[in-house]
């Protein structure tokens, strides 16, 4: 009886320690940042403002100093201040905008020897975002003159099944496509609904970096035969050192600025044709439905699902999140954001192998925004104003140029990422272009 009152005693002792001892549920330090303006937009020449609603252990804040900093997307701060927050809140005024864009507002606050920090930006009449970057008059002409020599190449394809990667609902398998010049190959996953039904296609490709990529099941699961691939030639079986020396070999990863020289030379040249062959090749496949073609992706891949819809006329529809490569000129203007790779952002050390003009003058014939203007068919753009990677004047200045159907999702507090309430609606959308 001892004995059993003994282990009693133990066991409640253990589970009087750990009550007492259980993790938190939440942060001690709890906090949210409200624009003045809930849609986060200002007319131009408005007083832009931040409340900061903070609390300590469910007590609000009192006598806290609140720093901060503000300027225009991406560049040197033009403002600064400090305030107090007064039972649990601070409110910043962080200045205006003549011109339409975006301006942020960086904050930081300490507690308890432990720092806070947040950043929020703000839109400046964002519709009215024009482009820095010039239309060339050849444009049309220079890509209708590489597709047409890119077609001449054999689409020569090689689909080896994956049978660990796949599912009762989903088909997986190795791609490897010739395309724009004999000997030059796209590598991806081929990923197919399981059922023996006829499907749409969709074309997904990749954010930017030399890096290792991996199936994306959930399109085959949502009813589309999905092509994932890869931009820089790297077999998905590549060893991690194979893929080590592919990216020594592509400038350390910075092949945005390979062949700058001209245009016929830029990298990003056989990656916009090969998009291209990619689409030959879903067409081609006995369980293709015959009818509707789309394209998705985000940042680099964001960017290569607008090029894509506007150089092939069989896509039908383009699901685009927070694309890079868009106004890539923009830093040159001083005061204005440039898209991924930002080129020319202050205090930016790369070295340029040309003049800035030339790069420009190439980088025009590959820049987003130019094949924003030329989209034609229904697009679905997702972005939020905290994208410090592909920053939102770059976004909008190419979204601003599409006159084709567009929905347009904007979530302010994203930054280079997205909710997944925005992939239900925009997988639904795409679901919906079907015919």
């Amino acid at each position: 009886m001892k004995k059993i009152l003994s282990a009693f005693l133990a066991v409640s002792m253990l589970f009087s320690l750990s009550a007492q001892n259980s993790p938190a549920r939440r942060a001690y330090v709890d906090f949210v940042v409200i624009p003045s303006h809930s849609d986060a937009v200002y007319n131009l020449g408005d007083a832009a403002a931040l409340k900061v609603v903070a609390q300590a252990g469910g007590k609000g804040l009192e006598n806290v100093k609140i720093h901060f900093t503000a300027g225009p997307d991406r560049m040197p701060a033009d403002t600064s201040g400090v305030t107090t927050f007064c039972n649990g809140e601070a409110l910043l005024s962080f200045g205006t905008m003549t011109q339409p864009g975006f301006r942020y507002c960086k904050l930081s606050f300490e507690v308890e020897g432990e720092s806070y920090r947040e950043e929020m930006k703000v839109a400046f009449a964002p519709e009215q975002i024009q482009p820095t970057i010039a239309n060339p008059a050849d444009f049309d002409a220079f890509w209708a003159k590489t597709l047409k020599q890119a077609a001449k190449v054999p689409m020569e394809v090689e689909i080896v099944p994956l049978p660990e990667k796949s599912s009762d609902k989903v088909k997986v398998s190795m791609v490897k496509i010739q395309c724009y010049e004999k000997g030059n190959y796209v590598y991806g996953y081929l990923q197919e609904p399981n059922d023996g039904l006829k499907h749409p296609v969709m074309l997904h490709p990749p954010g930017a970096g030399v890096k290792r990529i991996n199936p994306t099941p959930w399109f085959a699961q949502e009813g589309f035969i999905t092509l994932t691939i890869g931009i820089n030639g790297i077999p998905m079986d590549a060893t991690d050192e194979e893929i080590k020396a592919k990216q020594v070999e592509l400038n350390r990863g910075d092949y945005a600025y390979i062949g700058l020289e001209s245009k016929e030379q830029y990298y990003y040249r056989k990656v916009y044709a090969a998009l291209v062959r990619c689409i030959d090749f879903l067409v081609s496949l006995p369980n293709f439905d015959g009818v509707n073609v789309g394209v998705t992706g985000g940042s680099q891949g964001g960017a290569l699902s607008i090029v894509a819809a506007a150089l092939d006329p069989r896509i039908d529809f383009l699901a685009s999140f927070y694309p890079a490569l868009c106004d890539l000129s923009g830093y040159a203007y001083g005061n204005r954001a440039g898209g991924w790779p930002r080129m020319l952002a202050p205090g930016s050390k790369r070295e340029l192998s040309v003049s800035v003009d030339q790069m420009f003058e190439t980088l025009s014939y590959y820049d987003v925004l130019n094949f924003a203007r030329r989209i034609k068919v229904p697009g679905f753009y997702s972005y939020g104003y905290n994208d410090n990677t592909c920053p939102p004047t770059s976004v909008c200045a190419a979204i601003n140029q599409v006159t084709a159907p567009k929905v347009i999702e904007i979530t302010p507090s994203s930054a280079h990422w997205r909710f997944n309430e925005t992939n239900v609606r925009a997988n639904a959308w795409m679901r919906a272009q079907c015919k």
